[in-house]
């Protein structure tokens, strides 16, 4: 219920009396279970970024070679935005980078799944090379997700995976050492 309403009226526009309205629970049970609207937003945050890392490190770990952990990443990564818009729009909507808080802990996020991309580029560069190429990664997957969400035009997450799969394959494999 939190997520909902964070997602629709932002971390300014959403009242703990909202979220405790929506949950069915009273204002003082909601402040029991978290102590702030703040520490709210931040364990969403957490939550969310942590079930979009967990699809990402699941689908990479079942593929059967590098070019099915670059696809079943996008996958899982378009399939959470597809199933769970709400959430992609908490982690990444504009409000929540404004806040140093809230975007040091999108940033964790982003980190997390860099570093796991990172950890399965197999090229010969150095690890700093090797970041940069993850986080272009995340933030393609980032880019495409927002622009669909944005002209309302969400494609089948499969068909979005094969598409950023293409790009992003041709691209690693062309990586040389410098």
């Amino acid at each position: 219920m939190a997520l909902e309403q964070f997602s629709g009226g932002g971390f300014h526009g959403t009242s703990m009396e909202q979220i405790a309205e929506a949950a069915g629970v009273t204002k003082p049970v909601l402040y029991q279970h978290f102590g702030s609207k703040r520490a709210l937003y931040l364990e969403l945050l957490e939550d969310v970024g942590s079930q979009l890392m967990e699809a990402i490190t699941k689908a990479t770990a079942e593929a059967g070679g590098p070019r099915q952990q670059v696809e079943g990443g996008f996958t899982a990564y378009f399939r959470y935005v597809s199933e769970r818009r709400s959430a992609f729009r908490l982690l990444f909507s504009e409000g929540t980078r404004r806040d140093e808080q809230f975007s040091e802990a999108v940033n964790r996020v982003e980190e997390s799944i860099a570093s796991v991309i990172a950890g399965l580029i197999e090229a010969d560069i150095d690890d700093a090379h090797r970041a940069q190429l993850a986080h272009a990664i995340v933030g393609m997957a980032e880019g495409v997700s927002r622009a669909g969400l944005a002209s309302g035009l969400v494609s089948d997450p499969q068909v979005l995976a094969r598409r950023m799969a293409e790009l992003a394959w041709a691209g690693l494999r062309g990586i040389h050492r410098d």
